[in-house]
């Protein structure tokens, strides 16, 4: 996974007065969600990153498509917890780690921006960069619809699903970043956290992990507390429950203040 050159937030707001009164927290945000937005699509990042995630999320779905016989996109919703894990790192390991590494953080971190301001502004743009990913795969659920007669709402739900996965996976790698101020080395522990997420969410994984350890059930513990797959297979089933919703929105909100706390220790 190549290294992201592109421009940092700090230099792109580095005219900002040090000693200025600090902007609204929204306008604080906005303008570092700008910045990032920048530097995301004044580069190659945003359009090698989109043409990916569609060439392989495309060629999932055609392969079930072809396989499966039926206008379903359940397949698709299956199989792209495990894409995600290897592939949303590579949108968030730059976010700190390219600032830790041109040594502009101390800049961000001198100007009137509060570090929950600077953490939600780059968590913003990722997520947008996220949805123009998602926007590019609406042909699929549109040639379903041509083709067949598809369940909308479970459709609408799976996509809620895939947003929900996507933020919370996105906060993990904002914080990997954060943490190791190293692109690589970010990259490699959020895509070996995601992919243990979503692993033991699955049964058969499950099981193995309580027959090495069968009087302490460690497979079974993780498969309630911490499993992604449980929560976003009921997006996918078409549900969309409460303890769903939560279990994604508070591992997401928990990551980012982890990830705001660490700047803060940085400001100190």
């Amino acid at each position: 996974m190549a290294q992201s050159t592109a421009p940092s937030a700090a230099s792109a707001t580095g005219r900002a007065s040090a000693t200025g009164p600090a902007p609204g927290f929204l306008s604080g945000v906005r303008v570092i969600a700008t910045r990032e937005l920048g530097a995301y699509f004044d580069s190659a990042i945003a359009y090698v990153y989109t043409i990916a995630f569609v060439a392989l999320a495309g060629s999932i779905f055609m392969n079930e498509f072809f396989l499966a016989g039926r206008a379903d996109m359940t397949p698709f919703f299956d199989l792209l917890p495990l894409l995600l894990a290897v592939f949303l790192p590579a949108i968030t390991m730059r976010l700190w780690a390219e600032e830790a590494q041109k040594r502009t953080i101390e800049l961000l971190l001198t100007l009137p921006i509060r570090p929950a301001q600077a953490v939600l502004g780059k968590f913003a743009a990722a997520l947008a960069l996220y949805g123009v990913f998602l926007a590019c795969t609406l042909p699929i659920p549109i040639m379903i619809g041509v083709l067949g007669d598809p369940d909308v709402g479970r459709i609408v739900s799976g996509y809620l699903g895939l947003v929900l996965f996507g933020a919370m996976f996105l906060a993990l790698g904002m914080f990997t970043s954060a943490l190791t101020g190293d692109q690589i080395v970010a990259y490699v522990l959020a895509t070996v956290a995601g992919i243990a997420l979503v692993l033991v969410g699955d049964e058969r994984v499950v099981s193995v992990l309580d027959g090495l350890f069968p009087g302490l059930t460690i497979g079974s513990t993780l498969y309630d507390t911490l499993a992604v797959l449980p929560p976003y297979e009921s997006f996918v089933r078409g549900l969309v429950e409460l303890p769903a919703v939560l279990y994604f929105v508070g591992l997401s909100a928990a990551l980012l203040w982890a990830n705001a706390l660490v700047l803060r220790i940085s400001r100190a």
